[in-house]
């Protein structure tokens, strides 16, 4: 009875605030309230992947904790094409929310390409600890100068390097027509391996393994073995050489007509940021373990491999920081405190993940 009365309170306050300054409503008017605030999310999500499940569970949350006032219409498909696409509708008020890679966002927030320097983070564990505790303020602020407001970091995990061929070393990636998506750091990373560099779209990346025009590029192992990349590219190898970063982010100029009661539905729908890395680093490890049945060759680096691409593209966060500009320098500096705070503190941050 009680949690009933309290389900009918939130009900009542919810739709109080939504028909507010509207004068007496009747049960018709009421009924309309249903659906009332217009939530459209986009994304590139690939189904049967635990990206396609938050993005679910997003949806039923948000229409549940709301009384069906919120009913999100779900484009996570690919629906508005790129990733660059979908910053373009967020811009222009055809969607609300989104999940965009940082090298996307770098398109609009320069600053953003910092995030995928090759070998910025040694560990999942210290790119969380930085991430939440050190960048999480100063990427809000960059993102809001340009109208979008940070809700939560989604990370894919650590890039490999696919190809039809094996590529153990940077050397043999030397030529080679090397897919690259949007963002200084991934062209700069390709160049480091004196690769055949090729902007494409990731909608576009299967298509362009089939006719030859790649060869070989760089994803997450969930992405490359969820979005049919893997049959046609089936040699994996493991650099784990930039971490790969995604935004939830939402259109700043809806987010602020929000009232603060819908803001915590909306902030609190999507999984938070330790039930999404961990469900999306199980995944990870559940296709590596089922290798074999996609057709994956897995190469895992010897000591000699790593050091090998440690020295082509390690040195590349300081020229990247230099070609941005911007806040880059400060940035970097914010990340190499971080690190030692988490050095610091390590038993304790890897206890709490």
């Amino acid at each position: 009875m009680q949690m009933f009365s309290s389900r009918l309170a939130f009900r009542m306050f919810f739709f109080s605030i939504l028909l507010s300054g509207c004068g007496q409503s009747g049960p018709a008017e009421q009924s309309k309230a249903a659906g009332s605030i217009e939530l459209t999310v986009g994304g590139t999500t690939f189904p049967e992947t635990e990206g396609e499940r938050h993005w679910l569970q997003f949806a039923k949350q948000s229409a549940l904790k709301t009384e069906g006032a919120i009913a999100p219409k779900m484009l996570i498909y690919g629906q508005l094409g790129s990733e660059e696409q979908i910053i373009s509708a967020l811009r222009r008020g055809r969607i609300q929310f989104a999940n965009v890679s940082a090298m996307a966002i770098s398109t609009l927030v320069p600053e953003s390409a910092l995030l995928y320097a090759p070998f910025l983070f040694e560990s999942e564990a210290e790119a969380d600890f930085i991430l939440d505790e050190y960048l999480t303020p100063v990427y809000r602020e960059l993102l809001a100068e340009q109208g979008l407001h940070l809700i939560t970091w989604y990370e894919i995990g650590f890039l490999q390097v696919y190809g039809k061929e094996p590529l153990l070393v940077p050397a043999d990636a030397k030529g080679r027509r090397f897919r690259v998506g949007a963002g200084l750091a991934a062209r700069m990373f390709a160049e480091s391996l004196n690769a055949d560099v090729i902007p494409l779209g990731f909608t576009d990346v299967v298509a362009g393994l089939q006719t030859g025009l790649i060869e070989a590029g760089e994803n997450s192992v969930s992405l490359y073995a969820r979005s049919g990349i893997a049959p046609e590219a089936p040699q994996l190898t493991l650099t784990d050489h930039s971490y790969g970063v995604s935004m939830i982010v939402v259109q700043k100029d809806w987010w602020d007509k929000q009232t603060p009661e819908v803001q915590q539905v909306l902030n609190t729908s999507f999984p938070g940021i330790r039930e999404s890395r961990l469900d999306v680093r199980a995944e990870s490890v559940r296709d590596l373990d089922n290798a074999k049945a996609l057709g994956i060759t897995i190469h895992v680096l010897d000591s000699s491999q790593r050091a090998a691409w440690l020295s082509a593209a390690g040195g590349i966060r300081d020229e990247l920081a230099d070609a941005i500009g911007g806040r880059s320098a400060e940035i970097l500096a914010v990340i190499s405190h971080g690190r030692l705070a988490y050095q610091e503190q390590a038993p304790e941050a890897a206890a709490a993940l």
